[in-house]
């Protein structure tokens, strides 16, 4: 255990500033003052049965209603709105077309070469279709796990709702894995089919993907794969199989522009999305049909309110979880116009981020603390290039956020003139769980703020009791909540163990326990500390990583920093900071002093790391978060051990070596 009974984070900044909702908005939003925000939490509370049922007879479009809302009576096992009928795509395609909007764009993609190409909810819903017909006629039925291994283009987003029309639960695997990763997930989800292209572009490079799924599928390694549909990209050879090898543009044209959507029960298996341990095998996460639409549709709604005309564009990869519930699922189900990017800032073109914007007007934008933090090492200059004025609102997600990159976020990119939306939620969580609303909550830089209504969530000590304000402890969440994850594939019992029984029961329930260490300040607001296998006990003091690594980047010369702990015979752990500087600061031992100073003065002596690495880069998966474990072994000079598959650099880890 990180955190004993009555553990007491010690490291806590000193964050006063606080900021009102931005008016700068327009037209009718679903949560629009924190007393209606109350109000909500309080409904959600007294009766959640009629509040979760209530919304999902609202939002969703169903075949047949659900006898009942919650059925726990086998707990964790979760069963949402059983009785019910509805089809995830029909949600996010057929309800809009019949209601006259067929005409808007759907989905707004930027391919990194240039191309851009606009999408209607009806030219949308017909490929859908197509994609569908497809599937079937290579053999796919309902139930039949689907795997797609692509990069950002529509085919993408296309291809995970003609999974859902047809009640194939779809895994997407993100194109940076490797074969070996991508191998492991096909055998442990049994896929019966894979989705890929001949390759993607990111970063000025062509990503060779069809060779990587050769590569897994090699001397039959994945025996249930019987076909591989694949999309024409990059225009590069690759190896063809006639038996096994369809391409897109071949089959996909030619079919049905009609498919009816399959009537699937509510609990029904929507996709299964693999998450990494620090240890074993990735986890396959379960979700389902209903209890996903609806909290991807309502935390969508509620967060981001997208207007009619709006342009929304989250900068995830449909590979993760933000891509599924925030790139695909929540704007679709919503109406509103979602935009795919295919590339990333790279050092041919390190403002595409905000060339995006300023090209097509973007009014949301939705990105990665570990995305701002790298603009901030290059400053300033270049988003300042470009006409950001369209935008109103800002998020975050990934992991949290410091302080002072929360404030450069607001300053340069929102001109002091958009709501930061902080979001905490992960992968098991299937949407966000604690954030602000844009007209309903005033901001910290650095918190979450509030659970969302319908979350119940706290912070407890290992016996389970609620600790005091400003006190660290074990983030949970106490009741049920229709997005959940529902099981780990093929492993209930690492489901029970990994999430439900790390802790003792509360008041005899069993409570959702994120992994996470969190803190309530005395106002209530919610702030992340960061993994609790992430806390530092330097004698007998207990310091949050999050916060040491919040006052580094706060100084002027640094831009990113990762803070973990050292085995020490007299202090029980030392503390070792990787740091990456600010363009033009070189390292120096006068560097590394005033940081020391700097990192005393903003929390105390206790908080002194021993150790400063400077460092390039640090090691992140692909989806931007530091692997601090990576980084406990070599700083106490071990081997790296355990899951590297999701590392987006290897090299990283060479460097840090030398």
């Amino acid at each position: 255990m990180s955190f004993e009974p009555s553990a007491r984070i010690e490291t806590v900044l000193q964050e006063e500033r606080v900021f009102k909702p931005s008016s700068n908005v327009l037209g009718k939003y679903s949560i629009s003052s924190f007393d209606q925000y109350q109000q909500l939490v309080d409904s959600a509370k007294s009766n959640p049965e009629k509040f979760w049922g209530d919304a999902a007879l609202k939002e969703l479009h169903w075949f047949k209603p659900f006898d009942i809302v919650l059925d726990w009576s086998n707990p964790p096992f979760a069963r949402w709105f059983d009785g019910g009928k509805t089809n995830v795509s029909y949600n996010c395609l057929d309800r809009h077309v019949l209601n006259g909007l067929g005409d808007k764009i759907a989905i707004i993609w930027e391919g990194e070469p240039g191309e851009v190409r606009r999408i209607t909810y009806k030219e949308l819903l017909i490929e859908v279709c197509r994609t569908a017909n497809a599937l079937k006629s290579m053999g796919i039925k309902k139930g039949d796990l689907v795997a797609l291994y692509m990069p950002m283009v529509p085919e993408a987003a296309i291809a995970m709702l003609a999974c859902a029309r047809i009640g194939a639960p779809h895994s997407v695997v993100f194109g940076g894995f490797s074969s070996e990763a991508l191998r492991d997930r096909l055998n442990d989800g049994q896929a019966k089919a894979v989705i890929t292209a001949d390759g993607g572009f990111r970063k000025d490079k062509i990503i060779s993907l069809k060779e990587a799924v050769d590569a897994a599928l090699i001397n039959n390694s994945c025996p249930t794969v019987k076909s591989v549909l694949i999309v024409k990209r990059t225009k590069t050879n690759i190896d063809f199989f006639p038996e096994r090898d369809i391409w897109w543009h071949e089959i996909v044209p030619s079919q049905s522009i009609e498919c009816l959507p399959e009537q699937m029960d509510s609990e029904d298996r929507l996709f299964v999305l693999y998450t990494s341990g620090s240890t074993g095998k990735p986890k396959g996460v379960v979700h389902s049909t209903s209890g996903y639409n609806l909290w991807a549709h309502l935390t969508f709604k509620w967060i981001f309110d997208v207007q009619k005309d709006e342009i929304y564009w989250c900068t995830a990869d449909v590979g993760w979880i933000t891509g599924h519930s925030y790139i695909v699922y929540g704007p679709l189900s919503n109406g509103a116009t979602t935009v795919m990017y295919e590339g990333v800032p790279r050092p041919s073109n390190p403002g595409a981020f905000w060339e995006v914007i300023q090209k097509h007007k973007i009014n949301i934008f939705y990105t990665a603390p570990t995305a701002i933090r790298a603009f901030m090492k290059s400053g300033r200059k270049i988003p300042d290039q470009y006409d950001l004025s369209s935008l109103r609102l800002l998020g975050t997600v990934g992991e949290p956020i410091n302080p002072e990159a929360w404030m450069w976020y607001r300053e340069i990119i929102g001109r002091n003139n958009c709501s930061i939306v902080d979001t905490w939620w992960q992968t098991e969580t299937g949407g966000v769980m604690i954030s602000p609303l844009p007209l309903a909550t005033s901001t910290k830089p650095g918190s979450a703020t509030f659970p969302l209504p319908g979350i119940q969530a706290d912070v407890v000590n290992s016996q389970g009791e609620t600790v005091q304000a400003d006190q660290g402890g074990y983030l949970v969440i106490k009741k049920p909540w229709p997005g959940m994850m529902r099981t780990v594939h093929g492993d209930p019992k690492r489901f029970r163990e990994t999430y439900w029984e790390y802790l003792e029961p509360i008041e005899g329930d069993l409570v959702y326990f994120a992994g996470d260490g969190a803190r309530r300040d005395k106002d209530g607001y919610f702030w992340i500390m960061g993994r609790v296998d992430d806390v530092i006990n330097v004698s007998g003091h207990r310091l949050g990583t999050m916060e040491i690594e919040s006052a580094l980047v706060s100084h002027d010369s640094v831009a990113e920093a990762a803070v973990v702990g050292k085995a020490d015979e007299i202090k029980g752990e030392s503390i070792v900071a990787f740091v990456t500087l600010e363009t033009d600061n070189a390292p120096s031992e006068v560097l590394m002093n005033d940081l020391k100073k700097h990192v005393i003065k903003e929390i105390g002596v206790i908080a002194k790391p021993e150790e400063i690495r400077f460092t390039n880069s640090l090691p992140k998966t692909r989806s931007g978060k530091i692997m601090r474990r990576l980084l406990r072994s070599l700083a106490s000079g071990e081997e790296v051990k355990g899951d590297i598959s999701t590392l987006e650099d290897k090299n990283v880890l060479d460097e840090l070596r030398k």
